[in-house]
């Protein structure tokens, strides 16, 4: 995927807006923190995961595109590199944490559409 890529897939789910973390963009619902890109460190966006067995799980299956560094150890979050990572792998990824972070009345539209 490209960047642009990225950008459109996170704007595709209501109530998401572009923001700022740690200097690179990231990305907010309702002012809560969606994700963010780390284009300068290793081009990858941080994916956040039901558990840490499923991160190992990733990063086994495809190292080249899964990772962590160890401000991640503790958390069941993978940073998944861009370049390679799967499209729909993604979206499926990033609409589970849509929906954990969003307001239930976006979830609810979303899904009513």
């Amino acid at each position: 995927m490209t960047h642009d890529e990225v950008r459109a897939l996170l704007l595709s789910f209501p109530g998401v807006e572009d923001g700022v973390s740690y200097g690179e963009a990231s990305y907010k619902v309702a002012g809560k923190f969606f994700t963010w890109l780390r284009p300068q460190l290793d081009d990858s966006i941080v994916v956040h995961l039901d558990n840490r067995d499923e991160r190992d799980l990733l990063i086994e299956m495809d190292p080249a595109t899964f990772h962590f560094t160890d401000h991640y150890r503790d958390h069941p979050i993978v940073l998944a590199r861009i370049a390679t990572v799967d499209d729909i792998w993604l979206k499926a990824a990033l609409e589970k944490r849509w929906r954990r972070v969003a307001p239930k009345r976006l979830v609810k539209a979303y899904d009513a559409a």
